[in-house]
């Protein structure tokens, strides 16, 4: 029970962190094109945060973001396809080690945390592969 009461805390804290970091990685320009650059696991993860953050940036002058250049770039120390299996199969350790964990009982939940613990520590050692970049305007 202990375990899941600091599971809670470790979330609400996580949420609250994410809800105050409205636009951390803008990075403004006097010219008006201003950029966001982040290291992701994935594509599209790059894409969605990054809009996010203009998106919170320019709503405080009342304006959208207008997008200039994006792009992602793979940059990791290993092929990309056996760097996008890995990364699945690290996740699905995770999660499947995390239900175990919670809904089986004593000897399955430690079995469960084992694997959601090494599917934790896989994803961690992979790292962020992609490196996204986005340039935007506020309009």
């Amino acid at each position: 029970m202990k375990i899941l009461a600091r599971f809670a805390l470790l979330i609400s804290v996580s949420i609250l962190g994410f809800a105050c970091a409205h636009h951390r990685d803008v990075r403004p320009s006097a010219s008006g094109d201003h950029k966001v650059i982040l290291n992701q696991e994935d594509k599209e993860a790059g894409y969605r945060d990054a809009m996010s953050q203009a998106e919170d940036y320019c709503k405080q002058t009342g304006k959208m973001p207008l997008i200039v250049t994006e792009g992602s770039k793979y940059q990791g120390n290993m092929d990309e396809g056996t760097y996008q299996k890995a990364k699945t199969a690290s996740k699905v350790a995770q999660a499947a080690g995390s239900a175990v964990f919670a809904l089986g009982g004593q000897t399955e939940s430690t079995v469960g945390g084992i694997t959601g613990l090494g599917g934790s520590v896989a994803r961690g050692a992979l790292g962020n592969g992609y490196r996204y970049e986005l340039v935007f305007r506020c309009q």
